[in-house]
């Protein structure tokens, strides 16, 4: 795809959310089902995952561990993001990679020590490029990725977050 592809498949629906706020506005929804074991198995609308414990609080390693899929989900949205604005900017992108890596005391997760944090306490996204471009498009173009990136920046600006419980008999 090039630029001017791009613009033409995206054109229609920048119009319609000029005109009409509303329907940019979109509920996504992720949905698991609680599993045998310590295991939930989660419809990505691709495939079915099953997420269970990490090695370090006792998984076998054998299901998905959700703060892999977060580092996952972190890292296609960096590369899909980077690609279309590579493409929209016309800059030359031969190719690269996208690495994320989040540091976790399982200390915190497992109830050990109450001061160690439950979660990642940081992570970093890495982008290797094999580009001719000179540093100040590269800047441009991860300042863009950065800014579009939704993940990078639901992780950056955390959202409002509720739980709520309902019950079954």
């Amino acid at each position: 795809m090039n630029a001017e592809e791009l613009r033409a498949l995206q054109a229609p629906l920048k119009d319609r959310y000029k005109t009409d706020a509303g329907a940019a506005q979109i509920t996504l929804r992720a949905t698991g089902a609680l599993g045998e074991g310590l295991s939930c198995r989660v419809e990505t609308g691709r495939a079915l995952v099953e997420a269970g414990l990490h090695p370090a609080t006792g998984g076998s390693g054998a299901q998905a561990c959700s703060g892999d899929m977060l580092l996952e989900a972190l890292v296609a949205c960096a590369g899909v993001t980077l690609n279309a604005v590579a493409t929209a900017i016309g800059f030359e992108l031969r190719g690269g990679t996208v690495t994320a890596e989040g540091d976790l005391d399982f200390r915190g997760t497992l109830g050990v020590d109450r001061e160690a944090p439950v979660g990642f306490s940081a992570i970093r996204l890495r982008f290797e490029l094999d580009t001719p471009e000179p540093q100040d498009r590269i800047d441009t173009l991860t300042k863009l990725a950065k800014r579009y990136c939704v993940v990078f920046q639901t992780l950056t600006v955390p959202p409002a977050l509720s739980l709520d419980v309902a019950t079954h008999d």
